[in-house]
């Protein structure tokens, strides 16, 4: 083992840093102490950690030599089978520096590689397995073919979760000296569905222009409507009121810029939260899907919109006509 790892007094203790993934990070901390490993397959949402997970994976391999063992590549950018038979080829027939047992190859967004490549890899991935080993990353694992796949151990990496995000975004505010507000940290974990790289770049978007970071500063960091500006239309559509709802749409589609799927992805949101029926939200649920798939299909958005609004002016007039269930005998 000694001998093995030729770089032990050299290599950093870098797991330690990555948060979340505990399983992940014990599998692939008992490759780095048997000195060995597999083909690996990271698969996952934007933003969860694979990419890193795999310059950790290096780092811890290789240490301070990392970067003459490990040849990276963004496969979405270079996906061609000449790319593959030319520099990953290249790369991976030559001797590992040193006593290293093996070099790297990580192939970020092999997903988007086209089938003859991924074939002219697979190839690859069989000849020098010896002295090579790869690690892909990837999106969708459904687009990478069954041979590479039956080839790799695979992990899968799962959305940041809340309260990890939360932490991490606290401590970034305080350290950049912004005050962050809990209904920020709510709608940025909304907007960025677990992708930790996209919730940094909001938060740093929406601290441009203040020290303050709340709801309404991500929102407009995104440029997306407002929980203040969803929540009055919702009650002017629904109180009936359809004429004002329709200036405060067309000035929000207008005049703010703001998207008919925006809209759509707002009303989602701030539907939990309405003090409304269960029976009521179930039906506005029904109709935002309803207009979000003829939005998808190429309708008009204002058009769209317009009828999401008086429908959702019938549907208050029925709430406000129907008694409660206790009243219902």
């Amino acid at each position: 083992m000694a001998e093995l790892f030729w770089f032990e007094k050299y290599r950093p203790r870098v797991f330690d840093e990555v948060v979340d993934l505990e399983e992940v990070k014990a599998r692939l901390r008992e490759f780095v102490r048997s000195g060995n490993m597999p083909h690996l397959l990271f698969y996952g949402p934007p933003g969860t950690g694979k990419t890193t997970m795999a310059l950790v994976l290096a780092r811890e391999l290789y240490g301070e030599y990392w970067r003459e063992n490990t040849l990276e590549l963004n496969a979405s950018d270079e996906r061609g089978i000449n790319v593959i038979r030319e520099r990953v080829k290249e790369f991976a027939r030559t001797a590992p520096v040193g006593k290293a047992p093996f070099k790297l190859v990580i192939l970020d967004e092999a997903d988007n590689m086209t089938s003859d490549a991924q074939q002219a890899l697979r190839r690859i991935m069989e000849m020098y397995a010896q002295n090579t080993r790869f690690i892909l990353l990837a999106n969708y694992v459904s687009r990478i073919i069954d041979p590479i796949i039956s080839r790799c151990a695979v992990f899968r990496f799962s959305p940041m979760p809340r309260g990890l995000m939360a932490e991490r975004l606290r401590h970034i505010a305080k350290s950049e000296g912004i005050e962050l507000r809990d209904d920020a940290i709510d709608l940025i974990y909304e907007v960025s569905e677990g992708d930790m790289r996209k919730a940094i770049n909001l938060l740093q978007v929406a601290a441009a222009t203040s020290n303050v970071v709340d709801a309404n500063a991500v929102a407009s960091a995104t440029t997306m409507i407002r929980p203040a500006d969803v929540i009055e239309l919702f009650n002017l559509a629904l109180n009936g009121d359809v004429a004002k709802a329709r200036e405060k749409l067309r000035e929000l589609m207008y005049v703010k810029g703001i998207a008919g799927i925006d809209f759509i992805r707002a009303f989602q949101r701030e539907l939990i939260r309405m003090p409304l029926d269960d029976e009521v939200k179930a039906e506005i649920a029904e109709l935002l899907a309803d207009v979000d798939y003829r939005l998808t299909q190429g309708s008009d958005e204002e058009l769209q919109l317009l009828y999401l609004l008086s429908k959702l002016g019938a549907i208050g007039k029925r709430a406000r006509q129907t008694p409660p269930p206790s009243k219902r005998r």
